[in-house]
């Protein structure tokens, strides 16, 4: 690692950025890639998404970062750049530095919310629930207030008129205690009528969603992600947290970038119920990543979040390993919203019953990705498939920027990705 000069050192510290080295190669790790033969993908063109990755990453707001790319169900892009631990803004210059890998996990955030809801689309279709039941079929004290005709599928949607968790519940004690959070909701008055309005349920969902699995399976929702989909796939890591031994090994997060506005603070303490440094803090703390938040922490590797999404691709279907029938995949990722104002985060967004959807001429998921879904995460963790152009992508990121210009390096790398995998089949819309 290049030593900083002493303003340097100031520099990073006053704008939040991490320290970056000058060559790359220290802080690059390369997990198993498979040859391109077949893919009709250039290596010209790896080599130029990688470059943007490297752009991305030198803006010094990401102590770390993983970008797995499948093409076709082959993983022709996996790596790693930058430290785990130990190389935030304002550590010590003395602080241990730990490299990240390529198997390092990460918290994955919000695009958890796409993984939560196929476990529901699983229970779905093994008929242990139903998406048009009225939540309080399960939990009965929760038809209190107006909420007596919110559905399954309100919730998938953020469509249930509960978009905010009550105040309250930002505490690590009541985190760690779903069942609380869950009475806290039950005793909340809708703020809209169910089924009418879109406001992105950036927590509350979540945990209404992992309650109902509860009580219709008789299992938690973490046994049942596990016993579904991560065991039959062999996952190391994709669950809601880790076990007390692993909770080291979790790429620490850190808020990075220029002070949060007052005006996008506002916006985004009524997505998440508390402040961008409240929330960061929480997703570093023990009790947060031994815990279970349906729609926030799930801890995984980028490799894993893309298999995922491959399997998706598939109809269902990974390695000879069945993990959905074609129909469920294609129901969860029907729209649900169309270009339809978000009352939480003031967008035009595309909804299915739980991934977010891309959009033409561009979307979240770059130029021409009508349909292409995903989910993203906070802050820049995006993860994605598009059938169009055989493609599954997962960029893990430990910083946690709000506003600043590295999000045009952002999206010059979802633009590059898109360009470097043309669309390879036209879908009727």
């Amino acid at each position: 690692m290049d030593r900083l000069r002493p303003i340097d050192r100031v520099k990073n510290i006053l704008l939040a950025r991490c320290a970056i080295p000058r060559d790359l190669g220290e802080v690059t790790s390369i997990g198993e890639e498979e040859p391109l033969q077949g893919t009709g993908v250039r290596r010209t063109a790896i080599d130029a998404v990688w470059r943007r990755t490297e752009e991305f990453y030198r803006s010094g707001l990401h102590p770390a970062l993983q970008l797995c790319i499948r093409r076709n169900g082959r993983v022709v892009l996996n790596r790693a750049l930058g430290h785990a631990s130990g190389n935030a803004p304002g550590d010590d210059p003395n602080t241990p530095k730990v490299p990240a890998t390529f198997e390092t996990p990460f918290c994955i955030y919000s695009a958890a919310k796409a993984v939560t809801a196929m476990v529901i689309h699983k229970l779905d279709e093994k008929r242990v629930l139903h998406l048009e039941d009225r939540v309080c079929e399960y939990i009965p004290e929760f038809g209190r207030h107006g909420k007596q005709w919110i559905t399954l599928r309100h919730v998938l949607g953020h469509r249930a008129g509960i978009p905010s968790l009550p105040p309250e519940t930002i505490d690590l004690e009541l985190l760690g205690q779903p069942e609380r959070v869950v009475s806290l909701l039950c005793d909340a008055k809708t703020s809209t009528r169910p089924g009418r309005l879109l406001a992105y349920h950036a927590i509350s969902g979540g945990f209404v969603l992992g309650e109902v699995v509860r009580r219709a399976s008789g299992r938690d929702i973490r046994t049942v992600l596990r016993k579904e989909i991560c065991k039959p796939l062999g996952f190391r890591w994709m669950n809601y947290g880790v076990a007390d031994r692993d909770i080291e090994r979790v790429a620490v997060n850190s808020f990075t970038g220029p002070p949060v506005p007052p005006t996008f603070s506002r916006l985004l303490r009524r997505a998440l119920g508390a402040s961008v440094h409240q929330a960061v803090e929480l997703s570093n703390q023990p009790r947060f990543l031994r815990g279970i938040v349906p729609s926030a922490n799930i801890v995984s590797t980028a490799e894993e979040l893309s298999a995922v999404y491959q399997c998706l691709l598939g109809g269902g279907e990974l390695s000879g390993t069945r993990i959905f029938d074609p129909r469920t995949v294609q129901h969860a990722t029907s729209e649900q919203s169309y270009r339809e104002i978000d009352l939480t985060l003031g967008l035009p967004i595309r909804y299915g019953l739980g991934p977010m959807l891309g959009d033409d001429p561009i979307g979240l998921f770059g130029p021409r990705s009508g349909h292409a879904f995903g989910h993203i995460g906070f802050t820049n963790i995006w993860s994605w498939a598009d059938p169009e152009r055989g493609l599954a992508v997962a960029l893990l990121t430990s910083g946690k920027p709000v506003l600043s210009l590295h999000v045009i390096r952002l999206f010059q790398l979802i633009i590059e990705i898109n360009r470097a995998f043309p669309r390879i089949a036209t879908l009727r819309h």
